[in-house]
Formats: C-alpha cells, structure tokens, sequence
C-alpha cells in the first residue's frame, strides 16, 4: 500500500493534523504500542466523515481512538490510518441536559458538571477515558454507570449517517452497549439528564472517592484501568488473588500490588509483556476455578 500516496490524499481532504509513523504508546494510557503509518487529528466531525469515508473506498485499514484508555496495541506497525477524537471536545451545558462530543474527557466532564450543581457524573471522577470510550463500555464504578444518566447519541454509522440513538436502542447492560456490534459505527456526541444537587456536596463526594481511589488503585502507574469485567460470582480480583497471582510480574508488566484486576507498566514494559501477563492470568483463574475471565481491555492490531 502506497502510504505516501495516501498521505497526500488526506491532506487534500483536510482533515486536521496528520502524523506519519505516530507512536501508539504515547496515545495509550498503558504506554505501549507500535507505530501507526498515519495517524490524524481530526478537527471536526465533518473531516471525519471525510476521513473514514475515503479509507472505506480505498479499502485502507483504520480506526478511531480517544484517549487510548481501554486499549492494547501490539508492539508492531499499525499499517494503516489511526484518527484521533481528542479535538471533537465540545460540551454544552442546557438546564439539567449536558451535551458532550466524544473527545470530552470524563474526569473533566465530571468535575465541570460539579461546578454547576449537576449530579450524575460522580462515578465518572476516575475513569482515564472520553466520552466516546465511556459510552461504548457502558463505563461505570460505585455501582453506576453511563447509561444511568444517558439520553441519547449522535451516532456516524456504516452508511457515513449522522443518526441519532435513544436510550434503549443503545441496548445498554454491564460494560456493553450496541457498539460494540457494530464496530463500523463512531459515536459523535452524547446527551445526558442530570440532577439538580448543591455544588459542594457533589465535589465532596468526588473528593472522597479520590481519596479511596488512591489509596486502593495504582494511579501512578500507566496501566488501563480494570483488565477484566467481573463474573457474576464474586470480583474478578478475588479469582486472581486465589491463584497468587497478585504482583506477578512478566517483563515491566506486573498484576498490580495494590488491586490485582490492574496490570501496570512499570515503565518498560512491552505490549507482549501485557499481553502475556493477561493471557496468564485467564489460564490461571480457568485452570482453578473454571471461570472464563472477561477482558475489558481491546487488542488490536494483534493477528
């Protein structure tokens, strides 16, 4: 495939910044991964349009990323065009109704809807992702989640339609929603119904819940958040630590010391050594138990 060609083209569609042989492991919160042949920074919705349209007819491997929270990227080349989110982070805000485009990150989005008395988000004070990432995951903690909150999505499908969603047409349950079937579909932006509740009880409550996230999580470390969903049962964490495994270390990857359903990067680790890692750790919890651990995480660029 004729990158150079390619890179050419995409500057004529203007699409925003365009990155040859980009790093993933500096758009990634595990701090790993190859480099992409392009990688772009789209500056409206209407590049991407653009963007993803020209890929499609020109059969050109893609995807889009966020913030990179909930993804593994091998250590090789992506051969292909990777188009990031980050710039589509408008949020308007309209009585109790909260707007936000799919690059908006949700730490901040949870703090700036406490600031004008809108609860909802709380739960959202320490997830490392975007709007995007966090509706297509359903994201949650504390027992809540996205779709508590949801009202609907500006969806670009497989057609390039702008369409818009409703709540149960997203077909929301624990850590999944319709997205995650249609994996050629881009959410653009997502609306939210939020709650009327003083400012200072809501900061106080994302205060304390840091607090807890401290001192319980490996915050200081890249790593992706939970590696795995919990099975019905009892935490995923649990299973883990029954095999030993916590602090298990393959390379500069290691089940965190600090809550065992982490696995961090040390800060030299390899995709491989995080893959290896969680790879081991399903085996082991297979092997005792005869659980199936879910991963939470996506591979890619991997076959």
């Amino acid at each position: 495939m004729d990158f150079e060609n390619i890179f050419y083209d995409l500057v004529d569609l203007q699409l925003g910044e365009i990155l040859e042989n980009e790093p993933l492991y500096k758009h990634t919160t595990f701090k790993v991964g190859g480099p992409a042949r392009l990688f772009v920074y789209i500056q409206d919705v209407e590049a991407l349009k653009r963007g993803i349209q020209y890929c499609r007819q020109h059969q050109i491997k893609h995807m889009v990323i966020g913030r990179g929270s909930d993804l593994l990227f091998s250590d090789k080349e992506y051969e292909g065009v990777i188009f990031s989110l980050k710039n589509l982070d408008k949020v308007h805000f309209n009585g109790v109704e909260i707007r936000a485009q799919a690059g908006v990150s949700m730490i901040y989005l949870a703090y700036e809807a406490a600031k004008v008395g809108l609860s909802g988000f709380e739960f959202m004070g320490g997830i490392p992702g975007t709007i995007g990432g966090g509706v297509y995951m359903n994201a949650g903690a504390y027992k809540y989640c996205v779709s508590d909150v949801f009202t609907s999505a500006i969806i670009l499908n497989d057609k390039g339609e702008l369409v818009t969603l409703n709540r149960e047409q997203m077909e929301f349950d624990y850590r999944t929603s319709i997205l995650q079937k249609h994996k050629d579909w881009i959410l653009i932006e997502a609306t939210f119904t939020m709650t009327s509740r003083d400012p200072k009880d809501i900061m106080h409550v994302l205060d304390k819940r840091k607090e807890k996230r401290m001192a319980t999580q490996p915050w200081n470390f890249a790593s992706a958040g939970s590696i795995f969903r919990n099975p019905e049962q009892k935490p995923a964490w649990q299973y883990i630590d029954e095999c030993e495994l916590r602090g298990y270390e393959i390379g500069g990857a290691q089940v965190s010391p600090k809550h065992s359903n982490f696995i961090v990067n040390n800060g030299y680790a390899s995709a491989k050594d995080i893959l290896d890692l969680i790879l081991l750790v399903e085996k082991s919890v297979f092997n005792r138990f005869g659980v199936e651990l879910e991963k939470e995480v996506i591979l890619i660029n991997w076959e």
